[in-house]
């Protein structure tokens, strides 16, 4: 699974106390994600959405979490304490499905995503993100001539064209990265729902 890291990401570590006492984190395109356990370790309760079923089953088994799965609106749903991943189409998620999340945690949902796809995106976000609604969103810029996508570089200018109209977005900094063997940079943005 390409975005699959064996670590918690760096900006999780670094900003994930930000999210305090957030009760439901949604986890969009989470893959099988290690940081998820580290967020429900922080006594978060974390939302999932993947396409992957391989990756959810996968996510559980390496765990040691047995998973209940049932059907829901579409989708595979599967529960374990802490954690509810759901198997199916982003972009065919109500609120209704998806219930009630206090914050976002956007490691690689966005960048997975082509051009043509991410502002379809973020308006779902927006429309899924209840008022107040708070996000820890990472992105990453490389040179392009160089490497190809995924991930897909986004710039700070993006993001705020993406999601500024509905939320307040704060720069919380940058760090260089390793993007695919290349040296690149990832920035983390703070973005509070109006």
């Amino acid at each position: 699974i390409g975005f699959h890291e064996a670590a918690v990401h760096p900006m999780l570590l670094a900003h994930g106390a930000r999210l305090g006492n957030a009760g439901t984190v949604f986890v969009p395109l989470c893959g099988k994600s290690n940081d998820m356990a580290w967020l429900v370790a922080q006594g978060l309760a974390v939302t999932g959405i993947e396409l992957s079923d391989i990756a959810v089953r996968a996510f559980f088994a390496e765990h040691g979490l047995p998973a209940q799965h049932t059907r829901l609106d579409g989708h595979d749903e599967y529960r374990a304490p802490g954690y509810r991943l759901l198997c199916g189409d982003f972009f065919a998620l109500s609120r209704d499905t998806l219930g009630a999340f206090n914050a976002i945690y956007d490691r690689a949902a966005l960048i997975a995503l082509p051009p043509a796809m991410r502002r379809d995106y973020a308006a779902t976000m927006s429309v899924l993100a209840a008022p107040a609604t708070r996000m820890l969103l990472v992105t990453v810029e490389y040179d392009t001539s160089v490497l190809s996508p995924p991930p897909f570089a986004v710039s700070a200018e993006e993001v705020s064209s993406l999601y500024g109209d509905s939320w307040d977005i704060e720069d919380l900094g940058t760090r260089a990265a390793d993007v695919k063997g290349q040296a690149g940079t990832e920035q983390a943005f703070w973005l509070t729902r109006r």
